[in-house]
């Protein structure tokens, strides 16, 4: 299982802090997007725009993951 993080927007439509998501280690971002829209499918519309994080570093939707990673999800943000 990889434990998945979600922060701000995404834990409100989530509706909490953490998920757990069945995984094989060597999966990619692009396949978290999806295994997440599968189980929330709240996600769905910001899917495309959410920043995923392994290990404290932004990662592309090709970068590998493993079960034992620390994964966290970010929606798009804005400030001024």
């Amino acid at each position: 299982m990889l434990h998945v993080k979600f922060f701000a927007k995404a834990r409100d439509v989530v509706g909490s802090s953490v998920s757990e998501i069945p995984w094989s280690d060597g999966q990619s971002v692009l396949q978290l997007k999806q295994a997440l829209t599968e189980k929330h499918p709240g996600l769905q519309p910001m899917i495309s725009r959410l920043l995923i994080a392994v290990n404290n570093d932004y990662a592309a939707d090709d970068a590998a993951i493993r079960t034992g990673d620390e994964v966290a999800c970010f929606p798009p943000v804005s400030g001024g």
